[in-house]
């Protein structure tokens, strides 16, 4: 059963204009909620407070006293019925009496056998503060309310059923949007850029739905949000993995799917940052522009390289681009430099390893086996390996000596 984390945040919108929301938050899906008014059902109204005795204290004014008209009397063998309220006067300002409600006593003191007039007198000297005991009359309320409505096409001030009668609005959470977490992403980034948000994060869907900026009160609700959410869409993609990995040979098992940011060419400062979707696979690195969710779909990808042909590096703080924290590379034996930037110190770290598990898995189903004589200071391989370049050939010396090192040392993957 989905564990459900609820949280009031802020959303920014397309004008940043700010408005408060409520977060859900499954397994799945995280849904922004906001406060609306909106219709209800009248006849259901109705239903809900017919035959209900109510007491309802009225506080009258120096000006329009009750607030309110009545109809009836014994005269005409119906009871007291409210048959109008005055806008903003002291019975709308209650909110609980309705256009067809029948008065049974006025300050505990019963209208049974009054005439019309008679109640009028007793409503008018009932003091500044008056109870009224009521029951909602339905059938003679909508005879009250078509002849309020008349009355209102006079332009006179008057609130009839409906309108500041019975509510015909209520407050209810709607759903803003609704964002699958599976192959979605979660950024505190400004799109494109390196330029971080205070206090505020945004989730993307696979399909491009976004949340908008959701800003939080202080920095441990942020991070509680961010590590939540952080954890649903890794457990997500972990399932994912599990799941492709059951129809592949050894040889091409996935080992790590996730989103980053790629750097693009260093003369377009801004929005020089492109949400890539990265995998490891058998002895390949991916870069999607979308996740690949069919099989032929990773005979598509444009970006393909060679694990052991590459060498990874973690980027030091004199060695980033620009602000942009949590940043690595990967340089390509074709020159080629690849900057990539992820979310979070722990998701560096854990691409990274992946990276070296990867290389160890891919270089031991190539079978093809290096071993360091170090007496003679010589590489001898078990196999012929050929390399396009000088540059491509020490990457791959030094994926195959790493990958040497994790067969024979337990810890190596481990520190990473």
């Amino acid at each position: 059963m989905d564990e459900v984390k609820y949280g009031m945040l802020t959303l920014y919108d397309d004008k940043n204009r700010p408005q408060p929301v409520r977060l859900q938050l499954t397994n799945e899906t995280l849904t922004i909620l906001k406060e609306e008014l909106v219709p209800v059902d009248i006849e259901e109204e109705e239903d809900n407070i017919s035959n209900k005795v109510r007491n309802v204290v009225v506080e009258r004014e120096d000006f329009g006293g009750l607030g309110l008209s009545v109809k009836g009397g014994s005269e005409t063998k119906l009871p007291i019925l409210i048959s109008k309220i005055v806008r903003n006067q002291a019975a709308a300002r209650t909110q609980q009496l309705f256009v067809g409600d029948a008065i049974l006593k006025v300050n505990n003191y019963s209208l049974e056998g009054f005439h019309h007039d008679d109640v009028v007198e007793i409503l008018k000297n009932s003091g500044d503060v008056v109870t009224l005991t009521v029951k909602y009359f339905k059938p003679a309320s909508h005879f009250l309310k078509a002849g309020n409505e008349n009355i209102l096409n006079n332009n006179e001030e008057l609130c009839t059923f409906g309108t500041q009668g019975l509510p015909s609005l209520q407050k209810q959470w709607s759903t803003v949007v609704s964002i699958p977490l599976l192959y979605g992403y979660m950024t505190r980034y400004c799109s494109g850029t390196d330029k971080l948000r205070t206090n505020a994060f945004e989730v993307v869907g696979v399909d491009g739905t976004t949340t908008g900026i959701l800003h939080c009160d202080d920095n441990r609700s942020l991070a509680e949000w961010i590590r939540a959410i952080s954890n649903h869409i890794t457990s997500l993609l972990t399932q994912v993995i599990k799941m492709s990995n059951r129809l592949m040979i050894p040889e091409e098992q996935i080992t790590h799917m996730d989103w980053v940011c790629q750097r693009g060419s260093p003369c377009r400062y801004w929005q020089a940052w492109r949400q890539k979707f990265l995998a490891l696979k058998g002895n390949n690195v991916y870069l999607f522009d979308l996740p690949p969710m069919q099989a032929r779909d990773w005979g598509r990808c444009d970006t393909v390289f060679k694990v052991y042909e590459c060498m990874f590096q973690v980027l030091k703080d004199e060695e980033l681009c620009d602000d942009r924290q949590h940043s690595c590379c990967i340089k390509t034996g074709t020159g080629e430099t690849v900057y990539l930037s992820v979310e979070s110190r722990p998701d560096l770290l854990q691409l990274e390893r992946s990276w070296y598990k990867t290389n160890h898995l891919g270089v031991t189903h190539l079978k093809v086996g290096v071993s360091l004589l170090s007496c003679t200071g010589k590489l001898s391989f078990t196999q012929e390996v050929e390399c396009t370049n000088l540059q491509t050939l020490m990457y791959t010396i030094h994926a195959f000596l790493s990958a040497k090192l994790a067969s024979v040392d337990p810890g190596f993957l481990s520190n990473y």
